[in-house]
């Protein structure tokens, strides 16, 4: 089974066959939200919206550890985040949709780990490719399979949030090789890794930069939502095909 951690505008899946929804807790407390089971294309998939149904949970805030949790506990074969990003690299333009192959963590304060404890061991996770190289394939095949273009590679910066970066901020990660940044993909990439679950990205980038493209003054969040309307119909289609190759 597939599972689909919805971000900013991916609070409902519309292609989603509903069939339940299951309210669960964690050892680490109550995740974003019920998970909702259904099926995609005839196969079934498992919803989760990262900062719950109604959009309420701020990304520093997102419980982390209990959504990977709880995903885990269903024996999901593999975990497609779908997050929006700023982007940072020329042509990361409003619309574009990227799949990240790395990712550099700007977190701070946030529950990271699942091996913490005086009973835990000391435990290391190998991290060098921190997205899964199957699942990225697998997405990249289905988005040129319904037609539908990808940036197959690109470095995601993960922020703390909830505001958005200074200009110089942006100027200083791009020196570090970043190419979108966003405030999700960490710690949940590790996490999944911690929990030895397939994880990747759908990110779309719902503007520019600050002190990019027509960002260059100010980032219009009017303007956002309508980017990413426009850029999430695309990602559905993306999914359901990806689902159906399941």
């Amino acid at each position: 089974m597939l599972a689909i951690i919805g971000g900013s505008g991916l609070t409902q899946l519309s292609i989603l066959d509903v069939s339940r929804r299951l309210a669960v807790r964690t050892p680490y407390g109550e995740p974003s939200g019920a998970l909702t089971f259904g099926r995609i294309a005839g196969e079934d998939v498992v919803f989760l919206a990262r900062h719950g149904y109604g959009h309420t949970i701020p990304p520093h805030e997102v419980n982390y550890r209990a959504n990977i949790w709880a995903l885990k506990e269903q024996k999901v074969e593999g975990v497609v985040s779908v997050t929006s990003v700023g982007g940072i690299r020329a042509d990361m333009q409003p619309g574009v949709v990227a799949v990240p192959h790395q990712i550099i963590d700007y977190t701070w304060g946030r529950k990271n780990t699942y091996f913490e404890g005086g009973e835990q061991p000391v435990t290391h996770i190998d991290f060098t490719e921190p997205y899964s190289a199957p699942l990225r394939r697998r997405i990249i095949d289905a988005a040129r399979a319904c037609g539908e273009p990808v940036v197959e590679n690109a470095v995601y910066a993960a922020t703390q949030g909830p505001r958005l970066e200074t200009a110089a901020e942006i100027n200083r990660i791009e020196r570090d090789g970043v190419d979108v940044v966003g405030m999700t993909g960490m710690p949940e990439a590790a996490l999944a890794r911690e929990a030895e679950l397939n994880y990747a990205t759908i990110a779309v980038v719902a503007n520019f930069a600050a002190g990019r493209g027509d960002s260059l003054h100010a980032i219009r969040m009017e303007d956002i939502e309508q980017v990413l309307q426009q850029s999430l119909a695309r990602v559905r289609r993306i999914i359901e095909k990806l689902a159906s190759r399941a």
